[in-house]
């Protein structure tokens, strides 16, 4: 039993890192906590289209691309990305989308007992990952508490 467990997560954590690995091919995200001017190199790398739609608090950059992939960056009033969200037909390059926060997403998936096969859930106070899906529909979304502006749901951060 322990030795399957153990088997199970290794399996999830090298699915993770091999999605990461894979994104080393393919255009660069902004990463979570980082400042707004990266949006606009993502867009150039994805080749993408972006819309922004501003709103009191926070603006959502959203980039999509001819393959399918949406890419939502939630950027705040002094111009920092706290919350990422996507959805396509591949899972999005974690290293890069979770910045300086994927050895603590790795850590974390490392520590549970029991990971799921299609949804991965890290809630911590510095950071929350929710993500899952099958080939070709694949959807999550990551944020920092702590940054997340007064007043905003994180339900809203989609």
């Amino acid at each position: 039993m322990v030795r399957s467990l153990t088997l199970i997560r290794i399996a999830i954590l090298g699915g993770c890192l091999a999605v990461a690995a894979y994104g080393v091919a393919t255009p660069a995200w902004a990463s979570l906590g980082g400042d707004a001017a990266s949006i606009a190199a993502d867009q150039v790398h994805l080749r993408g289209t972006r819309q922004i739609v501003p709103g009191q608090s926070y603006s959502v950059h959203e980039i999509r691309t001819e393959s399918g992939i949406v890419v939502r960056e939630f950027v705040s009033t002094e111009g920092h990305v706290f919350a990422v969200a996507w959805h396509g037909p591949w899972p999005a390059d974690l290293r890069q989308v979770l910045g300086s926060y994927f050895d603590q997403y790795t850590q974390a998936v490392q520590q549970q007992s029991s990971p799921g096969h299609r949804f991965i859930k890290v809630e911590q106070p510095e950071l929350v990952v929710h993500m899952g899906g099958h080939p070709h529909a694949f959807v999550g979304r990551a944020f920092i508490p702590s940054m997340v502006p007064s007043g905003v749901r994180v339900e809203d951060l989609q």
